[in-house]
């Protein structure tokens, strides 16, 4: 059985789900390929922060515009995904950590991020629940978290609605490009073909890119992850700190999840799981942030896979060497946030032949060809 259709989407993550919506909203035909359920990977498991503050500079106008598309995204799919503006307190531990704190405000003002140094005389005033080792902090009034569970399931039923159509359980085996069409084969079988495909499948993306000629060097990324108990809620702000080894978020249900460290994965499965050792690593670095944390049961702890690259940004664009071959893979543990933003931007690429958001740094050939 073949399937024809104008665009060929293949991941069912956040970004792959919202592309395919945005796509279908102007009236294309899309087709979107997930090889286990939409949101299972990537998109479903990571921590939920909706952060644009500690970005690297390249990432921030596209952080800029999925915030804008955060903030509507109850128009958009019917659901907020419990989004929350909490904001982001970016905390230092030193001396050194404080310094990347007072730089970052120069990258952050050239893109119009609104943040507030809160220094030694203020973070422990404002926030008397942290412990003596934080000297410094960067609060971000516009960010916040989200549910990761949600975002794509919510964006692959409102692309749906629009008239895409979402293909789930369809783990794609072969995929070839001849006469100006792309026909992938799916390992039940099925054949689809399009003039276009958008390669937004995560890790795996290395390996679609790879069979058109552009191998990168990435690397599966598990993040552990934990999460508590209920406990009374008191701590407001999403927290992060500088060289990200911990990162925190309580829920006002009162469950703390704290993420950090890595655990382990067999992407030819695929398989991942949170590993003790670095779950109780982790922990001991939340309950230095906020003591009040100490004795508090971990009731789960889980992980997943995603992609990452030696450089800690996304590949996004068109390929160098197929033509109707769009790349967006390899979000390096931060693409949560970025979703939203990133399937508009690649339908832009495909429908209008550009896109106003500066896409040079996210070039796939940026590597070197011996990687």
């Amino acid at each position: 059985m073949t399937t024809e259709c104008e665009v060929l989407v293949l991941g069912g993550g956040g970004a792959g789900c919202s592309a395919a919506l945005h796509l279908a909203q102007r009236g294309v035909r899309v087709v979107l390929l997930e090889r286990g359920l939409v949101g299972s990977q990537a998109s479903g498991v990571n921590y939920g922060g909706v952060r644009q503050q500690g970005r690297n500079p390249a990432e921030l106008p596209i952080a800029r515009r999925s915030r804008e598309l955060w903030g509507r995204l109850k128009d958009i799919t019917g659901t907020e995904a419990e989004f929350t503006v909490t904001g982001h307190l970016k905390l230092a531990r030193g001396d050194a950590e404080e310094a990347e704190l007072i730089a970052y405000l120069d990258v952050a003002k050239r893109h119009g991020l609104p943040l507030r140094l809160v220094g030694r005389n203020a973070i422990h005033r404002e926030y008397p629940w942290l412990g003596p080792a934080v000297v410094a902090g960067s609060f971000a009034p516009d960010d916040g978290s989200a549910n990761p569970r949600l975002l794509a399931p919510a964006l692959a039923q409102a692309a749906r609605a629009a008239g895409a159509e979402i293909r789930e359980h369809t783990k794609v085996v072969a995929q070839h490009h001849a006469a100006g069409q792309f026909e992938l084969v799916s390992e039940a079988g099925q054949t689809f073909r399009a003039p276009v495909l958008l390669n937004m499948a995560g890790f795996w993306g290395g390996a679609v890119a790879e069979a058109f000629g552009e191998p990168v060097p990435v690397r599966p990324l598990s993040p552990n992850m934990a999460v508590t108990e209920p406990i009374p809620y008191f701590i407001e702000p999403n927290l992060g700190v500088v060289g990200g080894n911990v990162y925190l978020r309580q829920i006002p249900r009162g469950n703390v999840i704290i993420g950090g460290g890595h655990g382990e994965s067999d992407p030819a499965a695929p398989w991942a799981r949170p590993l003790p050792e670095v779950t109780l690593e982790v922990l001991e670095l939340a309950v230095q942030l906020v003591p009040e944390l100490a004795g508090t049961q971990v009731i789960r702890s889980w992980s997943g896979i995603d992609g990452k690259m030696p450089d800690g940004i996304p590949v996004i664009g068109p390929s160098r060497t197929t033509p109707g071959l769009f790349h967006a893979f390899g979000f390096s543990g931060h693409g949560f946030q970025l979703g939203p933003a990133i399937g508009a931007i690649m339908s832009e690429l495909v429908l209008d032949g550009r896109t106003d958001i500066p896409l040079d740094a996210f070039r796939i050939d940026r590597f070197p060809p011996a990687a």
